[in-house]
């Protein structure tokens, strides 16, 4: 079988990486990269470490408003699916590259296999939100994470075709952690990280005084975060404002205001690192080791659960209500007090942790289950 993925973003990278090691037992697959993510640090390090074939087609489409940017997108996979004619198109997730490969697929007619499907935060605002939605009504075949993203599909009266194979970025921390802890021990981790080129020496702190299971691992990007400065401007406030460092990968789209909220702070002590965006297993050594992660993103919020590590969710509402059981994910509203309480409280590690999220062969099941769709 002749099957187009379509990946462009920093998390379908982790997701593709053991897939494509299934398919291609069996199956030829064209790698197609939008460009949605095109910076080395956030798409070409996750090819080098995870061993990622190299795209068969690089779309570069790269930033831009989101009718533009899935516009382009979509007219330039439709013309590589006219080169390819593959048999079945398989996207990942919630991205623009994600429902701009379902919508070119399905009015050629071509079977769309969605992976991470069902999953809702029924916050119709978010664009991820409306990009899975769309991307399931118009899937052939649904690959679920858990069990209530099989219930979510049914509840839309999406019941054929669906199954539970678990989640892949379950498969890709297993896989990968044992091998980030061989490579890069927290001492060289340390040494590994870099200061965002855009923030200004005197708002940083020093990364290299970060020790194992004593600072807390920060990701923001999301939009209802970040367009304007106005929840930025607080979360910057309550993490300067806690009793331990912070390690804070900055995402290339808040660059600019990150540095007008630090100008408009004024802080003249800073405890956070912003660091540029690192690889994958530097992240996940990075995770491993922190005392806690706050986030707003869906993928750190699972890895966090895969590795132990208590995790502090940004928004209202999450898609991995699974990781809230117990208490190992709490979600926060964006509000100082609540912020740094939520980080300064205590978590004992002890905690029961359920398995929702499959057994590490998730990828596998996708590639039998695929082998077998339309026999």
């Amino acid at each position: 079988m002749k099957i187009l993925t379509v990946v462009g973003a920093r998390p379908q990278f982790i997701k593709a990486a053991p897939v494509s090691r299934e398919l291609r037992k069996n199956n030829k697959e064209i790698l197609v990269h939008t460009g949605q993510h095109y910076d080395y640090n956030m798409s070409d390090i996750f090819f080098n470490e995870l061993n990622i074939p190299k795209p068969d087609y690089n779309l570069g489409v790269g930033s831009k408003s989101h009718g533009r940017q899935t516009g382009e997108m979509l007219i330039k996979i439709e013309e590589t699916i006219f080169n390819e004619k593959p048999d079945m198109v398989l996207v990942y997730g919630d991205t623009n590259s994600t429902i701009a490969g379902a919508l070119a697929a399905s009015k050629l007619n071509i079977p769309v296999a969605h992976v991470e499907a069902g999953l809702r935060s029924f916050n119709m605002r978010m664009p991820e939100e409306q990009n899975r939605i769309l991307t399931d009504h118009i899937s052939s075949i649904l690959f679920c994470p858990t069990e209530t993203a099989v219930k979510n599909l049914n509840k839309e009266n999406i019941t054929k075709n669906v199954y539970n194979t678990g989640d892949v970025m379950y498969d890709s921390v297993l896989y990968n952690v044992k091998k980030a802890e061989e490579k890069i021990d927290f001492s060289n981790s340390q040494k590994a990280l870099k200061y965002c080129n855009d923030i200004p020496l005197e708002y940083q702190f020093d990364y290299t005084k970060i020790e194992s299971g004593n600072y807390i691992l920060t990701t923001i990007h999301r939009a209802e975060n970040t367009d304007g400065i106005g929840k930025l401007e607080v979360i910057v406030d309550a993490l300067n404002n806690i009793d331990y460092p912070v390690v804070f990968p900055v995402h290339p789209r808040i660059r600019k205001n990150m540095v007008e909220v630090l100008n408009k702070i004024k802080m003249k002590k800073s405890n956070i690192s912003f660091i540029e965006p690192v690889g994958y297993l530097e992240m996940l050594v990075l995770d491993k080791n922190a005392r806690k992660v706050v986030t707003d993103s869906g993928g750190l919020q699972k890895e966090a659960y895969f590795l132990k590590t208590p995790c502090i969710t940004l928004r209202e509402q999450t898609e991995w209500l699974e990781t809230l059981n117990d208490g190992w994910n709490v979600l926060c509203g964006i509000d100082k007090r609540q912020i740094i309480s939520q980080i300064n409280s205590i978590f004992d590690k002890n905690k029961p942790r359920g398995n929702y999220f499959g057994d590490g062969n998730s990828s596998a099941k996708i590639a039998g289950i695929i082998a077998k769709f339309g026999l």
